[in-house]
This record gives structure tokens, C-alpha cells and sequence, in this order.
């Protein structure tokens, strides 16, 4: 077996990630998704939204519209999409080539019947006629997405139309005005796709799974794996050994591991270093436990916990620098002006720190950066003075 020293590991890990070497330009956002295998989706928009703060953590100030064409715009008319949204480590943007991945947790939410709410079959009946009869269309479009209550309070309608999403009669591959647009599988996927669409059995499906997760991750412990789809560990245990992963030992990782053949076989990965600031939900550190075992950095998401209660802010933003975590920054946009409301850096990385803001700023139009408090207080003479 392979033994790996943790610092090997880590640079595996972000080149996995496409953080360590030359970005692949020339593939651009859609090599990005390749690469990752799932981009997580969430409605809070700081810098901006996290689908598109991805593809800049990698390739650099995208323009933010290509990613959205990237990810939800087909090219020429009648061209099958590229891409599809479904429950993966969380709502997730996947390569359409995945489609047939998820039979498993399809037919586990027809199985059921349910996810969130009942669902009214009359209902599901209805909106999949208008959408035959009518074409694509957001839950507005169907009859409205909310019963005039709170957020959660759902129309009969945009239960139906989810509880269709879940179960694979409809499928979401472009959003307008953040608003999903729901369309028919067979209209929008590759034929090829469709067709293959429930042939595989569960375990065929983990088993592809679990190999997607390994090159996306670079090396992976079997929670990793299992965390990356939201999959038992069971369930990870039954078929990673049918999948191409290798077992390796990590130094100072308490459970054995196992890694993407074709990154070993490429020899100890080099090139120069991305800095940059990440989204709390980009995949490099999404697992919190997995980001403490490599990076030795404890990173927790507060945007949903009482601001009286924050430690580092409502959407701190770690700081990757030389292959490290090495800082984080709670930024907010007002006018052209980006506030680094809390910021906590490492004394060795103020420059490199200075030099995420700036392009950070510079990509989502803001001309200045405004320090709020620094961590330590010792540092914010220099970082100011790195900024200026």
C-alpha cells in the first residue's frame, strides 16, 4: 500500500481541486464542473453566489455571465444541456452526463413520496400536462411557488413540480432571474443520457458515484467519499472496492484512505499556487472535518447563526495562499467599495491577503477596500499598507 505524507496529500488534494498548477483556460467554466464533478448552489450572495465565486477561485476574474452561461444557457437552439441541477452533496450544478447517476435517489423519493411536504398526485399530474403542452416553465409560471406565507409555506403547485425534480419526471437545466425552469427530461437531456437513464441498479450507481468523488477529492477517507454525495459510509464500504480508487495510508490521518490512480501515476504535483478567496460552500473545504484534518483549519459557516454569536462573520471567506488556509475575510459590497468587515490573517500571509481583496474588489466592480477589524490588530498596519 502507498503511504503518503499529509503535506502529499494535500497538494494531491488541490490538484485535484485545479488550485495547484496552470488553470485550464482554454476549458474554462465547463472544465471547471468536469473537474469538480458537483458545484454547490446556495441563495446567499455576498461578493456573489457561490456557483460563480467556484469558477473564479480557479480560473481567476471569469466574466460572471460566461459562468451563467456555462452552467444553465444551451448554445444553438435544440442543443441538448451540458448541465443539471439535483440533490448531490446539497443542490448541486452536475455534468448532464451524471443524469443516469442519480436513478438510485430517484426512485428512494418515489419510494417514499415525499421529501418536505405531502404531495397531491392530482397536482403532479396537472403541472407535468402544462409542461408537456406548454413547455418549460418556473413554479411562478405554473401558478405561483408560495401559499402567501412565510418562506417554506409552498403552493400545492410548487410542491408538485419539486416532488417531480426529485423523482426524475422533470428536470431543472436553466434558471431565470435565480428562479428554477423546469422542463422535461426527454426535451432537454441527450437522448443517450435519457435513455440510459434507470438501467442502472443502486449499487451501480453508488459504485459510479463513489469514483466520481475520488478524482474530484484527489484523496478521500471513506466519510470523505460518503459526504461528497451525502451517501452512508455503508454504502461507500460496499463498492469502493469495485471502483478504480486505490488504498493509501496518509501520515497522521487516522483511518486509511484512497486516491485517484491517475493523479499518482501523474508524480508529485507542481506548479504555481493559487491565492484566492473561497466560498464557505466550495468543495475544497465544504467538509468541515475534512478541512481540519488537511488544511488544520476549523471553518464554520455563520450566516445562520445569531449575529450577537459570530466569531468570524455572517460569510467569512477562507483565505487559500501558497497551498494553505491562512486567513478569512467577512467581505460585504456597498457602492463601489469592498468592506472587509472581520478579517483574521496569518503574520506570513498579509501580502498575499491584500492581494485576494484586490482582485476580489476588482471582479465584482469595487475601486477601494475598506478594513473593518483585523485579527490580530498588530497586522492591520501592514495589510492597509499592502492594500494602498
Amino acid at each position: 500500500m502507498l503511504h503518503l505524507s499529509a503535506d502529499e496529500a494535500r497538494r494531491l488534494i488541490l490538484r485535484a481541486q485545479g488550485l495547484l498548477g496552470a488553470p485550464d483556460r482554454r476549458a474554462g467554466v465547463p472544465g471547471v464542473l468536469e473537474r469538480l464533478a458537483a458545484v454547490q448552489l446556495d441563495t446567499i450572495s455576498v461578493l456573489a453566489r457561490s456557483h460563480e465565486l467556484v469558477p473564479y477561485a480557479r480560473l481567476g476574474p471569469v466574466d460572471r455571465d460566461v459562468v451563467q452561461r456555462a452552467y444553465w444557457i444551451r448554445g444553438r437552439p435544440g442543443e441538448p444541456a451540458a448541465a443539471f441541477e439535483y440533490w448531490a452533496h446539497a443542490a448541486c450544478i452536475l455534468p448532464a452526463a451524471q443524469w443516469p447517476l442519480f436513478a438510485f435517489r430517484r426512485r428512494h423519493f418515489r419510494a417514499r413520496g415525499r421529501r418536505w411536504h405531502a404531495v397531491d398526485p392530482s397536482v403532479c399530474d396537472r403541472v407535468l400536462a402544462h409542461l408537456r403542452d406548454e413547455g418549460p416553465m418556473t413554479s411562478t409560471d405554473l401558478g405561483g411557488a408560495k401559499r402567501g406565507g412565510v418562506w417554506w409555506d409552498w403552493s400545492d403547485v410548487k410542491i408538485a413540480v419539486e416532488h417531480l425534480l426529485d423523482v426524475g419526471d422533470v428536470v431543472c437545466t436553466e434558471r431565470r432571474g435565480w428562479r428554477r425552469v423546469y422542463d422535461l427530461p426527454e426535451r432537454v437531456l441527450a437522448p443517450k443520457i435519457v435513455a440510459r437513464g434507470d438501467t442502472l441498479d443502486d449499487d451501480a450507481c453508488r459504485r459510479a458515484l463513489v469514483a466520481v468523488a475520488g478524482r474530484a477529492l484527489g484523496v478521500a477517507t471513506l466519510g470523505d467519499l460518503a459526504d461528497f454525495h451525502r451517501l452512508t459510509q455503508a454504502h461507500v464500504a460496499a463498492v469502493v472496492g469495485d471502483t478504480p480508487l486505490v488504498p493509501v495510508r496518509v501520515r497522521g490521518w487516522e483511518r486509511g484512505a484512497w486516491a485517484n490512480p491517475d493523479l499518482l501515476a501523474a508524480g508529485p504535483p507542481r506548479g504555481r499556487h493559487r491565492t484566492t478567496l473561497l466560498s464557505p460552500f466550495d468543495s475544497l473545504v465544504w467538509d468541515r472535518p475534512r478541512t481540519q484534518r488537511v488544511f488544520a483549519f476549523v471553518h464554520r459557516l455563520e450566516a445562520y447563526t445569531p449575529a450577537a454569536r459570530r466569531v468570524h462573520g455572517y460569510f467569512a471567506m477562507p483565505l487559500l495562499a501558497g497551498g494553505r488556509l491562512c486567513g478569512r475575510v467577512d467581505p460585504k459590497r456597498e457602492g463601489s467599495t469592498l468592506h472587509a468587515r472581520t478579517l483574521t490573517v496569518e503574520p506570513h500571509a498579509i501580502g498575499a491577503m491584500a492581494t485576494a481583496l484586490r482582485e476580489a474588489a476588482t471582479w465584482v466592480g469595487c475601486d477601494a477596500v475598506a478594513l473593518g477589524e483585523v485579527r490580530p490588530a498588530s497586522a492591520a498596519p501592514a495589510l492597509a499598507a499592502a492594500l494602498a
